[in-house]
C-alpha cells in the first residue's frame, strides 16, 4: 500500500517559537548619527494635508528604517541621507514608470490593489510562506513558473510581495530570505537581465538591508551565463549569498517546503493562496490596510474583507483524501 502524505495549501504566517532574530545593539556614536538622519528625514516628509503623509510618517518611523539606511550607507550620513531622500522620491511616481527609477511618492509601494497584480500570482511563480530560523519570512521564487510577458506589472507583483513579507516580520526581525528554485526552468521563463536589475535596483536601494538572506538551489549549468551577466548590478553584500547550501542547517525542516527537503508539503492553490496573503497581512481591495484576520479565525467569516470575490475559492482540494481540515488533503506519495 502506496505511503501517503499529508499535502497542504495553508501558508505559515507564523515563525516556529524558537526562532531568535538578532537584536541590534549600537553604540553612542551610531546613536547620535541615527538621531540626525531621523532629524533629516522628517523634514522630506509631505505636508499633513496630503493623502499619502499618513503613510510616508508610518514608513519612517517603522522600528529600524533610519538604522538600516545607516547600516547600508556604512554608517556615513551624508550617503544615508542621500539614500533615504531617493527612496522616498522612488515611491512618487506612477505605476506604470520603470520602478527602479520612480519615487517612493507616487509608486506607492505600500498601497498596490491585490487585484492589480493578481493575475501573476496565479501560477505560484512567488509564494510567500514560513520562515527561517532567525525568524525572516520566506519568499520562494520558482521562475520556471513564469506566466506572463514582461511587464511592469510583474516588478509590482514582486514589490507587493515584499510589502507582505515586511507584514510578516515578527518582533526584532527587519529582513527577509528569497529562495529561488530554478527547478524546471527554461530559457524562456528566465527573467531578462533588465528585469533582474530592476529588481536588485528596488531591493539595494529601496528595501536597504531587507534581504537577509538569498539562496539560489538547482540551477542549471545553461543558467549560468544569467548568473554571471547579473552580478556585476550586485552590491558586494547581495552577491555574497549562497548556492545549493544545507537548507536545513538555515531552515526548520516544517517550515521548509518538502520539494527543497523539508517537511512541509505545501500544494500551491491560487484561490487559497490568495485569499490567505491578503487576510493575513491585512490588505484591502485597494491596497490599504486593515486589522489582519488572526491565524485561527476563518478568511472567508469576515464579510467585511474586501477582496475581489472572483479570488475567493474553497479551500477543500478536489483531490485526494480530506483530513477534516479544509487546508489539508491526503494523497499518495509518488
Amino acid at each position: 500500500m502506496a505511503k501517503r502524505v499529508l499535502t497542504t495549501n495553508k501558508i505559515l504566517t507564523e515563525p516556529i517559537q524558537t526562532a531568535k532574530p538578532r537584536i541590534w545593539t549600537y553604540t553612542t556614536e551610531q546613536e547620535v548619527k541615527i538621531t540626525e538622519l531621523r532629524e533629516y528625514a522628517n523634514t522630506l516628509v509631505l505636508p499633513e494635508s496630503d493623502p499619502y503623509y499618513p503613510n510616508e510618517k508610518k514608513w519612517l518611523a517603522a522600528p529600524g528604517c533610519i538604522q538600516r539606511y545607516l547600516r547600508a550607507s556604512k554608517w556615513n550620513v551624508e550617503e544615508a541621507k542621500r539614500r533615504i531622500h531617493n527612496t522616498l522620491l522612488w515611491a512618487m511616481l506612477p505605476p506604470v514608470s520603470n520602478a527602479s527609477l520612480c519615487q517612493r511618492r507616487d509608486y506607492k509601494p505600500d498601497l498596490i490593489p491585490p487585484d492589480e497584480v493578481q493575475v501573476e500570482a496565479e501560477t505560484g511563480k512567488i509564494v510567500l510562506s514560513g520562515f527561517d530560523l532567525e525568524g525572516r519570512p520566506v519568499l520562494y521564487f520558482r521562475p520556471g513558473r513564469e506566466n506572463t510577458k514582461e511587464s511592469p506589472r510583474q516588478i509590482r507583483h514582486l514589490v507587493f510581495h515584499i510589502e507582505r513579507a515586511i507584514d510578516l516580520m515578527p518582533p526584532d526581525q527587519d529582513s527577509m530570505a528569497c529562495l529561488v528554485d530554478y527547478n524546471s526552468t527554461t530559457l524562456s521563463t528566465t527573467p531578462s537581465i533588465s528585469n533582474a536589475r530592476k529588481f536588485l535596483t528596488i531591493v539595494q536601494q529601496h528595501y536597504v538591508e531587507r534581504l537577509g538572506r538569498a539562496i539560489v538551489v538547482n540551477l542549471p549549468w545553461i543558467l549560468n551565463f544569467f548568473m554571471k551577466a547579473i552580478q556585476p548590478f550586485m552590491d558586494p553584500v547581495t552577491r555574497d549569498k549562497r548556492f545549493n547550501p544545507n537548507l536545513l542547517e538555515l531552515f526548520p525542516a516544517e517550515q521548509l517546503d518538502a520539494q527543497l527537503g523539508g517537511e512541509y508539503h505545501y500544494e500551491f492553490e491560487h484561490e487559497a493562496y490568495w485569499k490567505q496573503l491578503c487576510a493575513r497581512t491585512g490588505v484591502r481591495g485597494d491596497g490599504a490596510r486593515f486589522d489582519p484576520v488572526p491565524e485561527k479565525t476563518e478568511p472567508q467569516a469576515m464579510p467585511q474583507l474586501p477582496i475581489n470575490p472572483a479570488v475567493m475559492g474553497p479551500d477543500r482540494k478536489e483531490e485526494g483524501v480530506s483530513t477534516g481540515d479544509d487546508n489539508v488533503t491526503a494523497s499518495p506519495a509518488e
